[in-house]
């Protein structure tokens, strides 16, 4: 059996985590629905849910990881014998996410290219569905992406995972605020600012604070095994509460930056209509290209703007397989490059799978969903809310929170400690079981949100 990594020090874990918890849910997801529920009001119902909600259940599977020194797979298991089932079904979580998640990866990475040799072109309507509905090209892509997000992981936490997250991730930074900056000093922004930074309270429902809700496991990488794997790699000597507390304040960052990056943007170019900012590939891989199009040296802007993208969900893809290969580490003692092979290659046919349901196989659907969409939504409205859920019950419940709490305090006092007994036993897990119900009522048709 390999002897188990650990990260150097707090500034490593703390970029490796908030580089996995930096990705697409926070360039593309959050802008877009900060404009469909209300702008300012969105991001203040988030600001609130990412410092209670989300530090909660962050702590939790940190101190899970770091308490028990083994991936979610044995980690539930060797909390308590009953409840070892609930390691498996959170693996399958980033079992089921990695394969599409880096085929939308290798689309980043096309249009990283693209932009810088081809942005006219990559601003028509059709590029985007050209691409994907092609066979060779999205294939070529997926499979650069998921070489060098296997490398990253066969190298290991600290001279991977740790080396490139201290690279990458103040980049990234810096990326986004310059690109920030630009946007929001643009004439014809201004609408686009003030609709993103000023909460209108007439705009408040509850539909709001679930889709802010259900945007925190998607912007924190929760209830995925990632924060468990990575708190298994922490030292005892490091002080849980704030490493959270920075991973949180780097990865909302980050969220924020993208919406004062792309709504405005996005406002000045369609006149402020706010439907511009629609859902999904769309206002990422076809109304942005036709943003930067129109823009002074819109295509170094445009090329800028997916860097910061691809940085994004390398970051996440490499802690969503390293989630997958620590577990197969843990069960079943073999090497790290053996784990990472496995994986990736159950991920390169799957992905491929997802990749022509778009083209030579897009006729076939599973409940009217293509290949990719129903895996995004069994993973995404299904297992992540069920597995928060079940976490929170199984630390509520039947280890107790002091298991937790007394992990936290190992290096001092834990501030908040009533705080997180009543919202990991009652507050979160209600919460998130209003968020599991609705994204099933919603896919449906049955709830519109």
């Amino acid at each position: 059996m390999e002897k188990r990594n650990t990260f150097s020090g707090k500034i490593g874990f703390v970029l490796a985590a908030a580089g996995s918890a930096v990705g697409l849910g926070n360039l593309w997801r959050f802008p877009y629905l900060a404009a469909k529920y209300g702008g300012g009001i969105f991001l203040l119902v988030y600001l609130v849910l990412a410092i209670t909600f989300g530090f909660v259940l962050m702590v939790t599977e940190i101190a899970i990881g770091r308490k028990t020194q083994l991936s979610p797979l044995s980690a539930f298991g060797a909390l308590n014998a009953k409840w070892g089932w609930l390691g498996k079904l959170a693996t399958f979580v980033p079992v089921l996410i990695f394969p599409y998640y880096c085929l939308i990866g290798g689309w980043v990475t096309k249009y990283t290219a693209a932009m810088l040799t081809q942005a006219s072109a990559a601003a028509d309507d059709s590029y985007f569905g050209n691409y994907v509905s092609a066979t060779g090209e999205p294939l070529f892509w997926f499979a650069v992406f998921l070489l060098v997000t296997m490398l990253v992981v066969i190298f290991g936490v600290n001279k991977g995972i740790e080396k490139l997250s201290k690279i990458l991730m103040p980049l990234l930074f810096i990326i986004t605020v310059a690109l920030s900056i630009y946007i929001v000093t643009r004439p014809g922004s201004k609408a686009g600012i003030r609709y993103y930074l000023m909460p209108d309270f007439s705009s408040l429902s509850f539909k709001t604070v679930l889709a802010a809700l259900g945007q925190l496991f998607y912007s924190m990488s929760l209830a995925m095994g990632i924060m468990i794997t990575y708190g298994s790699y922490l030292s005892k000597d490091e002080n849980i509460e704030k490493s959270t507390r920075q991973i949180e304040i780097f990865d909302t960052a980050i969220a924020f930056l993208a919406g004062l990056m792309i709504i405005p943007a996005v406002f000045e170019y369609s006149g402020g209509d706010k439907e511009a900012l629609s859902s999904g590939p769309s206002l990422m891989f076809v109304t942005l290209p036709k943003v930067f199009n129109t823009m002074p040296a819109g295509g170094i802007i445009g090329a800028l703007f997916f860097f910061l993208v691809l940085f994004a969900a390398l970051t996440s893809s490499i802690s969503i397989l390293e989630a997958i290969v620590s577990g197969i580490i843990d069960r079943f003692k073999v090497k790290r490059s053996v784990a990472a092979l496995i994986v990736c290659a159950y991920g390169l046919v799957l992905g491929t799978v997802c990749s022509l349901g778009f083209g030579i196989w897009s006729d076939f659907t599973i409940i009217g969903m293509s290949i990719l969409d129903f895996m995004d939504f069994v993973s995404n409205s299904i297992f992540l809310p069920l597995v928060g859920m079940l976490t929170c019950v199984v630390v509520g419940f039947v280890i107790k929170p002091d298991a937790i709490i007394s992990e936290v305090e190992l290096n001092g006092p834990f501030k908040m400690k009533h705080f997180y007994v009543a919202m990991v036993k009652w507050i979160a897990p209600l919460l998130i079981f209003a968020i599991l119900v609705s994204g099933i009522l919603q896919s449906f048709g049955i709830l519109k949100i």
